[in-house]
């Protein structure tokens, strides 16, 4: 079956290209990064709650070993609470820290503060016990595009310094923000890795808007999305779009959510781009409910291969 140029396989698979994007500009972040590692005393790295595991850097943990390390799992309000207490846990059994943060609103930040202060504390105390002035904990907020690095640091500075752009690699230049008197942040430009083994992680990172929508089928992820969705949180979408018990599959549930949202062109045919873009953005701001699609079973048992999403 193909409609609007989505090629279906017999078991309602999507055949779709891998997701590649590595812009230029990432790579000099990269150099960035290695550069200046060694002014901070902490690297904290910011992953999205929804997917812990997918929008983790590998690249740039293999930068960063053996400097302190914590994570903050922002867009918590995003997530599902229970599945973000395990992370946490996992985190916990890995000897790292991991606080739940909600950027926007300020959940969780203070608790941060406090943690990033106190990793960064034996080597803070070991210079000023070697005669260095004392001065404020350092760190380096690291992390993939769009997951929320400008929106903390503005949060946590109390203004707006950083320009927030809810666009995949617009923080380009190294900032340094001083919060209070104890804490110092260097802000990096969000980095990617260059090239995406894990098809699943690729797409994970496409339906939170990690990848920019302008480089890949924006239709066949939202097929893919949508999958997910109705394997894991059919309810989410019922009742989101008003929809029949026996939920339909495939295009045909992206058919019947443009109908009941109206997305319909001269002769009453389904505006397929306008239903992809309600779909995305009804998930991307949290509006089909609080959603988890990495688990920490996953990240135990995970290994590199190209499967697809399920």
């Amino acid at each position: 079956m193909t409609k609007r140029g989505f090629r279906m396989e017999q078991n309602n698979t999507i055949d779709m290209p891998r997701l590649q994007w590595y812009p230029g500009h990432m790579r000099k972040a990269e150099r960035l990064v290695q550069e200046n590692l060694k002014l901070v005393d902490v690297v904290v790295e910011l992953l999205d709650a929804r997917i812990p595991m997918s929008s983790a850097n590998p690249v740039l943990r293999e930068i960063v070993a053996g400097k302190p390390r914590l994570v903050v799992l922002n867009k918590s309000d995003l997530a599902e609470p229970a599945a973000t207490r395990a992370w946490v846990q996992y985190f916990a059994s890995q000897d790292i820290v991991a606080v739940p943060v909600d950027a926007v609103k300020g959940a969780g930040t203070k608790e941060l503060v406090q943690a990033i202060q106190k990793l960064a504390a034996p080597r803070t105390e070991k210079l000023a016990k070697h005669g260095a002035k004392p001065r404020a904990a350092r760190c380096m907020i690291l992390g993939i595009p769009n997951v929320g690095k400008s929106s903390l640091i503005n949060r946590l500075s109390g203004d707006a310094r950083t320009k927030v752009e809810n666009r995949p690699g617009v923080t380009r230049a190294k900032q340094w923000i001083r919060i209070g008197a104890q804490l110092e942040l260097l802000d990096m430009p969000g980095i990617l890795w260059p090239k995406f083994e894990d098809a699943r992680a690729a797409l994970r990172l496409a339906f939170t808007g990690a990848i920019s929508d302008t480089v890949y089928d924006v239709g066949g992820v939202v097929l893919q999305l949508l999958r997910v969705l109705h394997a894991d949180y059919p309810a989410a979408l019922r009742e989101r779009y008003d929809l029949a018990a026996n939920l339909p599959t495939g295009v045909e549930l992206l058919e019947e959510i443009g109908r009941r949202r109206g997305c319909l062109v001269r002769g009453g045919r389904i505006d397929y781009e306008k239903a992809e873009q309600i779909v995305l953005t009804d998930f991307r701001s949290g509006r089909l409910g609080r959603v988890t699609l990495d688990s920490p079973i996953q990240a135990e048992t995970t290994d590199t291969s190209s499967d697809c999403i399920r």
